[in-house]
């Protein structure tokens, strides 16, 4: 089927489900990490879920730290039903809050949720968005986080985003792109903008 014979609407759910039938479960789960002080590895994380979820899988997409930003792409998730799990696990930006333990709280208790998400098995490809923040502010230890990743099931991909990837990570990992800033927006005093940022 080529993309013009792609039907829309209601239809378009039910090509989606078909392809879901048809699809081939990946031999190989890759690990994927977006890091660096560069911007972009959300956006290259969504990517991805954008081909994934044209390919028929089931992506889940759990953010750790922008708890409290109310991102664009969330306004995508009903046009996916049950093919698209997103969820906003952390609290928001820690710089918010007067309490780190909180914080670190709310981090177990998001990496508990995304171990459980992992190990089920039903999702082709799990997002860990900002989970890189979390392992080098030290709130989830690196080697509890590694063996979650190496006991998932085997088709299962996982990307990671955040700066500061710590060494393990990378280490483990099939794929690590390092975002580098070479100009921003932020550096002329031009906030987040919708639709480019979130």
């Amino acid at each position: 089927m080529t993309s013009s014979n792609i039907p829309a609407g209601k239809e378009y759910r039910e090509y989606l489900q078909e392809l879901r039938r048809k699809r081939a479960r990946p031999e190989q789960g890759l690990v994927l990490v977006f890091t660096g002080d560069g911007k972009g590895k959300t956006s290259a994380a969504l990517g991805v879920v954008t081909r994934a979820l044209g390919t028929g899988w089931k992506v889940a997409f759990l953010q750790f730290i922008k708890g409290n930003w109310k991102s664009a792409e969330e306004n995508l998730v009903p046009l996916f039903g049950d093919q698209w799990l997103y969820l906003k696990l952390g609290r928001g930006f820690t710089w918010e809050h007067e309490s780190l333990e909180e914080d670190k709280a709310a981090a177990r208790e998001a990496w508990a949720e995304a171990r459980r998400i992992l190990a089920s098995g039903e999702y082709e490809l799990v997002v860990l968005d900002e989970i890189n923040y979390v392992l080098s502010y030290g709130f989830l230890d690196v080697e509890d986080v590694l063996a979650g990743l190496k006991a998932r099931p085997q088709g299962v991909h996982v990307i990671c985003t955040g700066r500061d990837a710590p060494p393990e990570l990378i280490a483990y990992a099939d794929l690590v792109t390092e975002m580098r800033k070479v100009k921003h927006p932020f550096d002329r005093g031009i906030l987040a903008q919708q639709g480019i940022d979130f």
